[in-house]
């Protein structure tokens, strides 16, 4: 493609040398230059794409993209500054690929929990109803029905772009994808134009990126904020933040809500840990789903497809042939007689969620036994509060390791006990080894009891001292079940 066409598309403060050049190819990577890239100098966490300048270059960079021009500059390459590198890879990556999102129905869908359940339950309802259609999940994507893995709940602005390309190709007409607040704090997807935006729900999560709650807020935020006039945003309106996010968008306001007045209304008649019957704007509906926080999901998503024009008894017939997605409080039943549930539950807040759930549907009448980590190298504020969160709503807690990543798994999981006082500790129990902490929690279960297993949910392995190993909760409780035949 011709370097002046890109920069129609880029946001551009100067250029220093010849623009009528062929680009191969677009890299942020400088080991993934070829002769001909346009290289963009983004700045990361931990690097920066300024320091790669020179490498760029010796191995074929004809053009640089760059906020900070650097001190030599050759006559043979073209430089182009920019405020924000980001943005101008986000922008220059959506012209590349054909401007995929143009020729889509692009919804997104952002928020602390949900994500990929609503993401997830649009794209099966949309194929049941013939739409030709692809997902960008935390568990996997989707072009249609082949799977693509996935590596990041929102990939980088290149990889995003090219798999919507992919889909474009393939015929798709509709797409539903997670929006994470990195992805949108880093400008991942810039460039894109979004048919609709779900907010879900904001409680603590990444401080650890974001460094306070403000700023995370402020990131979903300009999600809305950036939506065109011919967007709609639906929003949960339950969570006092659900507000915050349309007071400057210029997209269609929307609002679902269990709790308070909205557009898209539900509530609880009847569950168990089969499923629930459910009243949704004066229709009832059965679906195998558990949980306040699913009827939460499953308004986004009976919203969201009404206003992309399935009528409102089509929407639900779908919604009740709908099943849970992997790791989100699925429900395992054991020869014992009591419940497993494995669920990706890893903030305090959707903890309390399925704990919440778990015990509206036991009644106080048999035991629930949590199994419960933390992540390393990861918000250490959130540890002690979801030992407390576990603790206030079982019988019994075992704290064991999540993803201890490159730290000690005893020193994460003394964090999370330094949460607890002297009555709290009596009821749990530290184990490292997450399959001993499994296999202890179903060993103590009997009949009519429930075992949650929190944290990673569809993950299957561990990261321990940089290594992954392969690990998968749902395997580990299988396993429990096949030793008490």
């Amino acid at each position: 493609m011709n370097l002046q066409l890109l920069i129609a598309h880029c946001p551009i403060s100067q250029i220093i040398g010849e623009t009528n050049l062929e680009i191969q190819q677009i890299d942020f990577d400088s080991r993934k230059v070829v002769q001909g890239s346009l290289f963009v100098a983004t700045r990361g966490t931990s690097t920066d794409g300024h320091s790669f300048i020179g490498t760029a270059i010796e191995k074929g960079a004809t053009v640089i993209v760059c906020e900070t021009l650097p001190d030599v500059l050759y006559p043979t390459i073209c430089y182009l500054q920019t405020s924000n590198s980001a943005e101008a890879l986000g922008q220059l990556a959506h012209y590349w690929f054909g401007e995929p999102s143009r020729h889509l129905t692009l919804v997104g869908v952002t928020g602390t929990n949900g994500k990929t359940t609503i993401a997830t339950l649009l794209y099966q309802l949309f194929l049941k109803e013939g739409f030709a259609s692809g997902l960008l999940s935390t568990v996997r994507n989707f072009i249609n029905e082949r799977p693509i893995e996935a590596t990041h709940t929102t990939p980088d602005a290149l990889e995003l772009n090219a798999l919507l390309a992919e889909m474009v190709a393939a015929g798709c007409t509709h797409a539903f994808m997670e929006v994470s607040s990195h992805s949108i704090d880093q400008r991942r997807i810039a460039g894109l134009e979004f048919a609709g935006a779900i907010f879900t729900n904001l409680t603590r999560d990444h401080i650890d990126y974001h460094l306070t709650f403000e700023n995370y807020l402020k990131a979903k935020k300009r999600f809305f904020d950036d939506l065109s006039s011919n967007a709609f945003a639906l929003t949960n309106s339950d969570d006092k933040n659900g507000n915050v996010m349309l007071q400057n968008t210029k997209a269609k306001k929307y609002t679902y809500a269990t709790r308070t007045m909205a557009d898209f209304k539900g509530k609880i008649i009847e569950e168990s840990f089969e499923g629930m019957l459910l009243k949704m704007n004066d229709h009832e509906v059965s679906v195998p789903f558990i949980g306040r926080f699913n009827v939460s999901n499953l308004l986004a998503v009976f919203g969201t497809a009404v206003l992309l024009g399935i009528p409102e008894t089509e929407t639900l017939k779908q919604l009740s042939t709908l099943h849970p997605v992997s790791g989100r409080f699925e429900s395992l039943r054991s020869p014992k007689g009591y419940t497993a549930i494995v669920d990706y539950a890893h903030t305090p807040d959707a903890l309390n969620n399925v704990l919440s759930t778990i015990n509206d549907i036991v009644k106080g009448r048999n035991e629930v036994i949590t199994v419960v980590g933390c992540g390393g190298n990861r918000d250490k504020g959130k540890r002690p509060m979801m030992a407390k969160e576990a603790v206030l709503a079982s019988t019994k807690v075992i704290i064991t390791s999540d993803n201890p990543r490159d730290e000690e798994p005893m020193d994460i999981i003394n964090d999370m006990v330094a949460g607890l006082d002297t009555n709290d500790k009596k009821r749990t129990l530290t184990l490292v080894d997450r399959e001993q902490a499994i296999r202890t929690a179903c060993m103590m279960a009997k009949q009519g009891d429930v075992v949650l297993v929190a944290g990673k949910g569809h993950e299957d392995y561990q990261i321990v001292k940089g290594v992954k190993h392969h690990f998968d909760d749902k395997e580990v409780v299988r396993a429990c079940f096949d030793a008490e035949l």
